[in-house]
């Protein structure tokens, strides 16, 4: 099995920062994709940032300039550092990740149970 587990979550002001974290868990042989989703009450969840393997990364358009998003492959463990937080930006972020189990295994792909994050004052 394996698990994400996401930490860094909370309440900040307006023009705050936060940074979040992922690390999977469990029976790991690679780590591919790496990203973090959110969904605000009401609303579908959407894409914040991707990072593949080589640090390559993918940003919604709103959120550039503003987060950012790395990853440590030796610790399977992804990151967003969220800056100039706006209120607009409360919701609940969600880890995801493409895990391979094995060598023989496909990736598989796999969510965070999700940390919140509220911006207001």
């Amino acid at each position: 099995q394996v698990q994400l587990v996401e930490s860094g979550g909370g309440l900040v002001q307006p023009g705050g920062s936060l940074r979040l974290s992922c690390a999977a868990s469990g029976t790991i042989f690679m780590v591919g994709n790496m990203g973090w989703y959110r969904q605000a009450p009401g609303k579908q969840r959407e894409l914040v940032a991707t990072i593949a393997r080589d640090g390559s990364t993918n940003y919604e358009d709103s959120m550039k300039g503003r987060f950012t998003i790395t990853r440590d492959n030796a610790k399977n463990t992804v990151y967003l550092q969220m800056t100039t937080l706006k209120p607009e930006d409360t919701a609940v972020y969600y880890c995801n990740a493409d895990v391979r189990r094995g060598q023989a295994f496909r990736p598989r792909n796999s969510w965070g149970q999700g940390t919140q994050v509220t911006v207001s004052a």
